[in-house]
């Protein structure tokens, strides 16, 4: 069986930016993706979803993202943009091929997966994103109404006049808070206040302030001192909703009692559904063998590259490198220093 240069798992934003990178980089790669599609998870999230960021800081580098420059992509636009960008990868590329392990074989790996081929290589890179494993911390007590993490929101239709309560103080979760109180009543739990940042400021989006004061590019323990918490970026159309009362945001719910939680004042209220739009935490089953994650299932590694087995890599995982790592206009620099690093570590 040929080996190749590296086995890239996971075909999404961060898998493509990989193979793009190594196949500037002069390596073969081989693109593994579960789905049917190489999209990543982006099909699977919420339906009004938006980007953040305009489409000028929203594409990968020489692929500028189609259409208004200054518009927000919705979920479906960047679906269609990643599909174009797979039609012009030359590199080998495997659909509906779910990698489940990946150990060392020689100076090299092997990927086997579910269809029982295997795949030889001299690197390998990791990116097979977070979707899959949504993270929901443990709250005291038990809930009886319906509970959901946002990977399993669609649209508000199903919870028309409920009372629903929406856990997390990011993006994500204002953007479903908003839309939800246009047919529920909708609470905000949170750790710690939503912090807005302006969208526009001097007359331009943040995102080129975070460009143009290389703001995108601090290391993560530079952001550690700086940022606390998640900035949401806002026109004014999710502040304004809280201060008017079209949603509002309480001190996270101490415990569940049956169909009601109970606030940190003592009051109880029942409630019909709890999102949790608390994030996500990588997914790598199919390193349990290898001995590269921690007891938590984190991957031990700096920058990307493997601090326990050469030739092995990241991308996609959040704060990576930067406050852009796990972004569609941050992951191609990510992925240019991984497939350096990694070649370098593997003896290339």
């Amino acid at each position: 069986m040929t080996s190749t240069d590296v086995v890239i798992i996971g075909g999404g934003q961060s898998g493509l930016a990989g193979a793009f990178a190594a196949r500037d980089a002069g390596l073969r790669p081989v693109l593994l993706e579960a789905g049917d599609r190489t999209v990543g998870s982006w099909t699977k999230y919420y339906d009004t979803l938006t980007l953040f960021s305009p489409a000028r800081y929203s594409g990968f580098p020489g692929a500028p993202f189609p259409g208004d420059p200054d518009h927000y992509p919705t979920r479906d636009e960047v679906v269609a943009y990643l599909e174009r960008l797979s039609l012009g990868l030359d590199a080998e590329i495997h659909t509906n091929t779910r990698a489940t392990t990946v150990a060392q074989q020689g100076a090299g790996y092997v990927v086997r997966t579910g269809t029982g081929e295997e795949f030889p290589a001299a690197s390998v890179i990791c990116a097979s994103g977070s979707f899959t494993n949504p993270y929901i911390p443990k709250i005291p007590g038990t809930f009886t109404g319906q509970l959901l993490h946002v990977a399993d929101y669609r649209s508000p239709k199903p919870y028309a006049d409920q009372r629903v309560v929406v856990v997390g103080a990011g993006n994500s979760a204002i953007q479903i808070a908003y839309e939800l109180a246009e047919v529920a009543q909708v609470t905000m739990a949170v750790r710690r206040p939503v912090q807005f940042v302006p969208q526009i400021r001097g007359g331009r989006d943040m995102h080129y302030w975070l460009h143009a004061l290389r703001i995108d590019l601090l290391p993560p323990a530079v952001l550690r001192r700086l940022i606390h918490g998640t900035p949401v970026f806002d026109t004014g159309i999710y502040s304004n909703a809280l201060k008017a009362g079209q949603l509002d945001q309480r001190p996270m719910f101490t415990r569940f009692d049956g169909d009601r939680v109970q606030w940190p004042d003592g009051n109880e209220e029942h409630v019909d559904t709890v999102i949790f739009a608390t994030g996500y935490r990588p997914n790598l089953p199919y390193l349990d063998s290898l001995g590269a994650l921690d007891n938590t299932g984190m991957p031990l590694h700096r920058r990307g590259i493997s601090l326990t087995h050469p030739g092995l890599a990241y991308l996609g995982v959040e704060f990576q490198r930067s406050f852009s790592s796990n972004t569609l206009r941050g992951v191609s620099r990510d992925a240019r220093y991984v497939v350096k690093g990694s070649a370098r570590s593997a003896g290339r």
